[in-house]
């Protein structure tokens, strides 16, 4: 591997992935895209942009963001969502339910399986469906 900007592992090399190990994949990922997309709307110092950051990619926001793009999902990425909802996870953070920590788990692990894959396209697609609505 010479470019870890530009990941392209096959189907069974992600496959071959731990649910966990895609979703702390994904985590980084929807953080880097929550971080461009916050950086360039413009206008915030640091500690808004830490603040609006934190609070898109806390576990009940992405919860609510997996049910907006669920209905999007190709048979292959719903099985990486399902995955990563059905990983037994140790712990569950008090700012969240076990479900909505369990859909955030799954949107990781969908976004964390895309990015190994080279898929940003349909990555940067479903980014902006889950950003729509957003206020920040």
């Amino acid at each position: 591997m010479d470019n870890y900007f530009q990941m392209n592992l096959t189907k069974g090399q992600i496959d071959a992935i731990s649910n966990l190990g895609l979703a702390h994949m994904g985590d980084c990922v929807f953080e880097i895209l929550c971080r461009a997309y916050l950086c360039a709307r413009g206008g915030k110092n640091v500690g808004k942009l830490h603040r609006d950051t934190i609070a898109l990619v806390k576990a009940p926001s992405q919860a609510k963001f997996a049910d907006r793009i669920l209905p999007m999902l190709t048979e292959e990425e719903l099985a990486y969502y399902r995955r990563g909802k059905n990983a037994h996870v140790h712990g569950v953070p008090r700012s969240a339910t076990p479900q909505e920590y369990a859909k955030a788990t799954g949107l990781e692990a969908l976004f964390g399986a895309l990015y190994l894959g080279g898929k940003t396209e349909r990555l940067n697609e479903l980014f902006k469906a889950v950003m729509e609505e957003e206020p920040c």
